[in-house]
């Protein structure tokens, strides 16, 4: 079975009702997509897919972990990924026109005489989704064992320092702090 292979699904033989679909996904999934800002990723998709008449209801979960760079010490920080997403994929006539009219993210066309549906992008798409914008340790683990002092101490100094710059022309508007 193919790397693509695996991700597409033949819904045609399906009957209406909720059919649940597992992947397991790792580094090697993200080979076809370039370098990311993660590694060591370890994540369990689960597709609850409910079949009706014209129109499916695709429910991705995600659940799994990856390894980030801190934001703040650039140490390598352990996240977990916890997420869900929902796709509504219809069945139209013109696909192409319908999804570039489309405005909601969440509705995606195709045509009647598909067979198949694959979700490798969604997958690929809803995992970095799931990582948080901000990857820094907890406030309370700063200087912890995970943290790298040595930065630390380099951005406390570099506040010292920014904080002596008195700047005439930031002074002048500190009097408008505190007004209501």
């Amino acid at each position: 079975m193919s790397h693509r292979r695996e991700f597409e699904i033949a819904f045609v033989g399906l009957k209406p009702g909720i059919h649940v679909f597992e992947y397991f996904i790792d580094n090697r999934f993200f080979a076809n997509y370039g370098e990311q800002d993660f590694t060591n990723c370890s994540a369990k998709i689960k597709l609850h897919l409910e079949k009706n008449n014209g129109f499916m209801l695709l429910k991705f979960d995600v659940d799994g972990q990856v390894d980030v760079n801190c934001d703040r010490c650039g140490n390598i920080l352990s996240l977990q990924l916890w997420d869900e997403f929902k796709v509504i994929v219809k069945m139209v006539e013109e696909p192409e026109v319908m999804n570039a009219q489309e405005e909601d993210p969440d509705v995606f066309y195709i045509s009647k005489t598909e067979s198949h549906i694959a979700v490798e992008d969604w997958i690929y798409e809803f995992i970095n989704l799931s990582i948080p914008m901000q990857k820094m340790c907890a406030e309370d683990e700063m200087g912890g064992p995970q943290c790298n002092i040595e930065v630390l101490e380099k951005l406390r100094k570099m506040e010292e320092e920014t904080g002596k710059d008195n700047n005439p022309v930031w002074k002048a508007l500190d009097k408008f702090k505190n007004l209501e």
